[in-house]
């Protein structure tokens, strides 16, 4: 009888481990700082609570890998998985950011409703993949993409076209032009960052060019400095170390829509983690059944209970750290807890999270252009794994889910006469697009078989490299 150690398993000397853990870092970074800046902004925050957020993230990031690829008793897939906060949650965040009634503590809410829900649900939702073929998770995440696109033309823009304030003597706040939006010097950074990006991607070679994206928002930020654009008083002000403290904006508040709304999110979310976790059992020659896809989406769950509770977002597997492993040959989960382990250590350091913030917003609009437009294609490469030769009914699946999720985008007053509670459900076309679509696939082609969905699943995961 063998004793072997299987790869998955393997250890190596701290000196490779913290190496291997570093660049999976890397890889992962500007996703995972993306969604923080995204919602803290729209949340109109002050700079200093953005950059908590930012830390908020990067610290929960690592909790959440580690619950994933250490694992505890009944919790985690104990694969090489790096975990963050998921894009597809960013929609339907946005959507809450505007009613004042629900707010960060309502986001917040809705955030530990969904991990409870992600928790009590995991035994039976790899059941449910027969309703998440391709045809359905690539219009959602086609859908993802394109909707993101708008938050990176906009800070290509250098913030909103209009801004919001208050009017001497008036009730209600009205809405001015944006003086600073679409500034010719800022545009050029934008396009700077970009080309940069575009460069390595085309002449960098192995780990230069998966960390691209990292490498032009540093090129982008150079430059903003050196012209005069990037202000980091605050980043000299900041404390080197701080504890992420639970609840840090006020207890949360729980309100039915948003949390239908995210829950509905988690299920898309754990669908996704299923093809993730399938795919990367093949890479590693790691069989999984069905105790390890429960753990490991168990694992989704409780990480995004800890992002509600650390002031945080949902929390899912990153496909391009699964991209890695296959790229690198190195399947241990060893290096990944070590990733999670230094991401801790960075949410702890407030002055990494301070420096983040003030980058800006032309830069990441740059970076953006690349990182969400990825996010597109990816949708785009996992419809290839749909059959539209034989099954003429996929193609009006992925054209109506198409134009219900582009309503809130280019009619945002759509839905402005149906009931307010309703609103964060209806003003997110990721939702939309979710919902319409796993209707229309039952409605034409019925509820597939578990085994076909299973090596869809893993199919459409592998060609993922950016959700």
């Amino acid at each position: 009888m063998s004793s072997a150690v299987h790869p998955v398993d393997e250890t190596f000397p701290a000196p490779r481990l913290i190496t291997l853990g570093l660049q999976h870092v890397l890889v992962m970074y500007a996703g995972a700082v993306a969604v923080p800046l995204i919602i803290g902004r729209a949340l109109k925050l002050p700079p200093e609570d953005v950059a908590f957020l930012i830390s908020a993230d990067l610290f929960v990031c690592g909790l959440a890998t580690l619950c994933q690829s250490l694992g505890f008793r009944g919790v985690g897939v104990r694969l090489p998985v790096m975990m963050g906060v998921t894009f597809a949650s960013v929609g339907p965040m946005l959507s809450m950011a505007t009613v004042p009634e629900i707010g960060i503590l309502g986001i917040y809410g809705s955030v530990i409703a969904a991990g409870v829900f992600g928790v009590l649900v995991a035994p039976f939702v790899s059941r449910l993949l027969p309703l998440f073929p391709p045809v359905v998770t690539g219009t959602i995440i086609l859908v993802i993409g394109v909707s993101l696109m708008r938050v990176a033309i906009n800070w290509a823009g250098g913030g909103l076209p209009t801004i919001t304030k208050a009017v001497p003597g008036e009730a209600f706040p009205g809405a001015f032009p944006n003086p600073a939006y679409a500034q010719t010097l800022g545009l050029c950074v934008a396009l700077f960052t970009l080309l940069v990006i575009l460069g390595l991607i085309r002449w960098g070679a192995g780990f230069i060019a998966n960390i691209a994206v990292l490498l032009g928002i540093v090129a982008g930020a150079a430059l903003s400095a050196a012209l005069g654009l990037m202000h980091v008083e605050k980043v000299a002000t900041a404390s080197w170390g701080a504890f992420i403290t639970p609840f840090h904006f006020g207890l949360p508040q729980f309100h039915l829509v948003p949390i239908l709304t995210m829950c509905l999110v988690m299920l898309v979310v754990m669908i996704e983690s299923l093809g993730m976790f399938l795919a990367l059992g093949q890479i590693t020659n790691r069989p999984l059944d069905q105790k390890d896809l429960t753990r490991g989406l168990r694992a989704d769950g409780v990480g995004t209970i800890l992002g509600g509770v650390f002031n945080t977002f949902p929390y899912t597997s990153f496909s391009q750290n699964v991209g890695l492993v296959g790229v690198t040959g190195v399947k241990s989960r060893w290096v990944t807890v070590t990733g999670g382990a230094i991401m801790i250590v960075l949410g702890l350091l407030p002055k990494v999270a301070a420096l983040v913030e003030a980058i800006p917003q032309p830069v990441l609009g740059g970076a953006g252009v690349v990182m969400f437009g990825m996010v597109a294609a990816t949708g785009v490469r996992i419809l290839k794994n749909a059959d539209f030769e034989t099954n003429r009914f996929n193609t009006f699946v992925v054209a109506i889910s198409v134009g219900f999720g582009m309503i809130p985008m280019v009619a945002p007053n759509f839905f402005r006469n149906l009931p307010d509670a309703l609103h964060p459900l209806l003003e997110s076309g990721i939702l939309l697009a979710a919902v319409v679509s796993v209707l229309l696939n039952l409605f034409f082609n019925g509820f597939g078989s578990a085994e076909d969905a299973r090596a869809h699943a893993a199919s459409a995961a592998a060609t993922a490299e950016h959700v």
